[in-house]
């Protein structure tokens, strides 16, 4: 599978399926299982790349510190390996703000669907971040309502499977989340690109407050509510995959 570099550190990414690209972008500490619920539905009438931040699965994980410019520019580093042109960005948490970085940044940016993402670090509740450690007890409690993980133990357990397989851990996990709480997003009035935001009613790390704030403040944002936690995106991910489908079909014409 292929592997580029941003100056040092080697990056790692996937790519599946034919037409317009959609880039998949993690959150703090998570690895690419995240998007195993929308993965199948998008790759086909769309071309999927998923990549390892720095510090996660198969990229390097360089010591610290980690701050949003840079995974944004690990990003351009894989895309412009794989030759792509504009892409359509899927960031979650910290991923989101990544996506809303480089969509400021850099050229390839065509849409925006962020979840569970904020426009500053200071509206981070790090406590709550780092309680979703792959170390921490009880780590899933805050990304899952109790419904969901009572619903099906035996997925919660694969879950714990991939995350102990994939997930960021250590320092690496931390500079991560010191990227997230350090973010201070770019005039979010010159990021123009149709922007989707979702957020959870119950999520601990970034309050609905905070995401539909962010969501208004994005000249072409709208903000979508999800019943659940800080992986909402997951525990309702038909429906949510459905949106997101409609709204690539709305930006590719």
């Amino acid at each position: 599978m292929p592997t580029t570099r941003n100056g040092d550190v080697s990056l790692y990414y996937e790519a599946d399926g034919d037409g317009p690209t959609v880039v998949f972008v993690n959150d703090v500490g998570y690895g690419p299982w995240l998007w195993g619920w929308h993965y199948d539905a998008v790759a086909g009438p769309y071309e999927t790349v998923v990549w390892d931040l720095r510090g996660t699965g198969r990229s390097d994980a360089p010591d610290g510190p980690y701050d949003v410019e840079t995974l944004a520019a690990d990003l351009e580093a894989v895309l412009a390996d794989h030759g792509v042109g504009s892409a359509h960005l899927v960031g979650a948490g910290l991923g989101g703000m990544v996506a809303l970085q480089y969509a400021h940044q850099y050229s390839r940016a065509r849409s925006l669907t962020l979840y569970c993402t904020a426009g500053s670090g200071d509206a981070v509740d790090r406590d709550a971040l780092d309680a979703l450690a792959l170390d921490a007890p009880s780590s899933l409690d805050g990304a899952f309502s109790p419904a969901f993980r009572g619903h099906d133990p035996d997925l919660m357990d694969q879950i714990a499977d991939w995350r102990a397989e994939e997930d960021a851990a250590g320092a690496a996990r931390d500079a991560q989340a010191a990227a997230m709480t350090a973010f201070d997003a770019p005039p979010l009035y010159e990021i123009t690109q149709p922007t989707e935001v979702y957020y959870g009613l119950e999520d601990p790390v970034v309050s609905p407050e905070t995401v539909q704030s962010l969501s208004a403040d994005l000249p072409r944002g709208t903000g979508e509510a999800v019943e659940g936690r800080h992986c909402c995106y997951v525990e309702h991910a038909p429906a949510v995959t459905d949106r997101l489908l409609a709204f690539l079909d709305e930006q590719t014409g």
